[in-house]
């Protein structure tokens, strides 16, 4: 997707996303958003909020966040993932082989939480949470290079990632709004068995999907010579480098603490519902309301403008809005629980949060070469969590701490602890603001000069 001239953007509105719904291979794109969405909650926020619910302590719950560091160093298997085929399933084709085994596996891991519980041991139930957050960023390796490598063009890139996003937020939905409704109806055990098979969903897309790509044109040097390994674990960081040069580390620098508000807050957002005291029914249907239509209002707006403004200036957007979230939750711990109120901070919350990660999607898939889909995009993509997964492993110490200092009032721990992680957006909005300019730039250069009359 990258090293070629941008083609000239024609205006683009809200039918052409509407109309773009009806393509085979959008709707595979949302079965796909919906599976790599689905596990996310169940090993994050949904996961706490099942452990307060048994009292366990927010020290530990944010422990236990780290089994989500996975998703953080997924680049370390990317380059095999890039150059082998999946065992047993490799008639699958390389994608389609590593999207089932790792969705079978999702499935599976999820049932075993069910079975273990945290009756059953928080350490054992950690490992089952692990092996599910593995496999889910396994999935979201292939998933992502599939979605690259599918589009035609930087227009069709756009939409692609727009699907993705609305899939993948409609799975969020589902693991923190709706599993509330099915946890009061047959336990949470109940939930997450259920939830491993909904993973067929997403199975069932990968055996309707076509190959991106062509044996020919992923046949490589075989991974276990020097030139091979060279050529998986090397090359992808070599050409991220080579395309974009003197930018690439402010890029990094950037995506890195892009989401870090959303990462840093995550773990305590389950657990403080319970706090605050939401009823299960209150918090599932208001996010099955204004929740989801936070979530389609801003992905369609973050689409819209990816396809208006450019992969840059919807960043930008995005760093501006992405925070809005954790000022929406400090005024709900200052002002306390009620209806109105929690309807406009879900709103709030799910418009950013869809906003600014259709925003991020869009962008760090722009940045990756064929050849290299998988093992750059789970770079950019671990380099976007690595920081806000190892942080957020505090975020009950820091609660527990805030609450102390203001005279044990959980409630004022909570509103200073989800105010600091709006403030921690501010590095990454500058550095936005930097790295659009200097792209501006780049391309004014690059635009040639207009013949004389």
């Amino acid at each position: 997707m990258t090293g070629q001239a941008a083609p000239a953007r024609r205006k683009v509105g809200w039918r052409d996303i509407l109309n773009s719904l009806g393509r085979p291979k959008v709707l595979l794109t949302l079965a796909f958003g919906f599976g790599s969405g689905l596990p996310f909650l169940l090993t994050g926020a949904t996961f706490g909020l099942w452990l307060r619910e048994h009292d366990v302590s927010l020290a530990a719950i944010g422990f236990l966040s780290w089994v989500g560091l996975a998703y953080s160093f997924k680049f370390l298997w990317a380059p095999v993932i890039d150059k082998v085929d999946a065992p047993l399933l490799g008639f699958l084709g390389r994608r389609r082989s590593w999207m089932a085994l790792s969705q079978i596996v999702v499935g599976g891991a999820l049932i075993w939480m069910a079975i273990v519980g945290p009756a059953g041991g928080l350490t054992m139930l950690g490992v089952a949470a692990l092996v599910v957050a593995f496999a889910s960023a396994t999935q979201d390796i292939v998933v992502d290079a599939w979605r690259i490598e599918s589009a035609d063009d930087t227009e069709d890139l756009a939409l692609i990632t727009s699907a993705f996003q609305l899939g993948y937020r409609f799975a969020i939905l589902a693991a923190n709004a709706l599993i509330l409704f099915v946890a009061n109806g047959i336990g949470w055990n109940g939930a997450y068995a259920a939830y491993g098979v909904a993973m067929s969903i997403a199975l069932l897309a990968t055996f309707l999907a076509r190959e991106p790509l062509s044996r020919a044109q992923v046949a490589s040097t075989a991974i276990w010579t020097p030139r091979g390994l060279y050529d998986a674990i090397v090359g992808p960081f070599a050409a991220f480098l080579k395309t974009h040069g003197s930018m690439a580390l402010l890029m990094l620098a950037a995506i890195s603490l892009y989401r870090l508000p959303d990462f840093v807050m995550g773990p305590m957002v389950g657990p403080f519902y319970v706090d605050v005291g939401i009823p299960r029914e209150a918090i599932g249907s208001v996010r099955l309301t204004f929740g989801l239509a936070g979530t389609l209002v801003g992905i369609a707006a973050a689409g819209l403008a990816a396809l208006r403004l450019g992969f840059g200036m919807t960043l930008l957007l995005g760093a501006i809005l992405g925070p809005g979230s954790n000022v929406a939750y400090t005024l709900l711990a200052w002002n306390g629980f009620s209806l109105p109120l929690f309807s406009g901070v879900l709103f709030t919350e799910n418009f950013s949060e869809g906003f600014a990660g259709a925003a991020l999607v869009a962008y760090m898939s722009s940045l990756t070469s064929i050849g290299y889909t998988a093992t750059q995009y789970a770079l950019l993509s671990s380099f976007y969590a690595l920081l806000g997964k190892v942080l957020k492993g505090f975020s009950g110490q820091a609660v527990e701490a805030l609450q102390a200092s203001a005279g044990g009032d959980v409630m004022q721990g909570y509103a200073l602890f989800f105010l600091g992680t709006a403030l921690v957006g501010i590095p990454a909005l500058v550095l936005c603001i930097i790295l659009n300019r200097v792209t501006r730039k780049r391309q004014s250069l690059a635009e040639p000069e207009p013949a004389p009359a």
